[in-house]
């Protein structure tokens, strides 16, 4: 069976989910965006790309700061109503409890099990969207949630989207460890 080029603009992936943090006019703002990710790792570096017409952008440009709130998979309805609802209309910050870190300006959710406090230091525009690149200043994860100082993604459980098809999911089961598996692998052309 062959490969056929499909109708997708962008691929089927699943993409953790998380809740972007920023304060605007004064007030916490938290924003739905799966599209995500490390940028790099000395000094570490995360990047968001969230549309410029959101309101939570408005605070990430005015204070410098943001912060990226992961939720579990039983946070699926209240992830998803900060991601349906502008906090332009609706006033998100009686939503949760809310903590700052060492930033002061970056809003962070006490629920939720992973909180990453981040400095703005870059903002690239593209057609439609602003992606921010922030400085990891501290990563916060409720104790319960490790095990042997280290996350258990497991228990955690993340939230997950299926880009382009629109469904949440939850984490699967351990597959192997990264960078080691491979050692095994034996290329049938050699």
């Amino acid at each position: 069976m062959g490969k056929v080029k499909t109708k997708f603009r962008r691929p089927p992936l699943i993409l953790p989910v998380c809740l972007v943090g920023a304060n605007v006019k004064g007030k916490p703002n938290f924003e739905a965006i799966a599209w995500f990710n490390m940028v790099d790792y000395d000094p570490c570096l995360i990047g968001l790309s969230s549309e410029k017409s959101h309101y939570t952008n408005k605070g990430i440009k005015e204070n410098k700061t943001f912060s990226v709130n992961i939720p579990t998979s039983k946070m699926a309805s209240v992830t998803d109503y900060c991601g349906l609802h502008s906090g332009a209309e609706v006033d998100k910050s009686l939503v949760f409890d809310v903590f700052y870190g060492e930033l002061y300006t970056a809003p962070m959710i006490s629920e939720m099990p992973i909180n990453v406090e981040c400095k703005l230091i870059q903002t690239v525009e593209s057609h439609h969207a602003n992606f921010f690149i922030g400085e990891i200043v501290g990563v916060y994860i409720e104790e319960k949630y490790l095990v042997n100082d280290k996350p258990d993604l497991k228990s955690i459980d993340p939230l997950l989207y299926e880009d382009g098809l629109g469904n949440y999911w939850n984490l699967g089961k351990f597959l192997a460890k990264a960078f080691d598996i491979g050692c095994q692998f034996k290329p049938k052309r050699e």
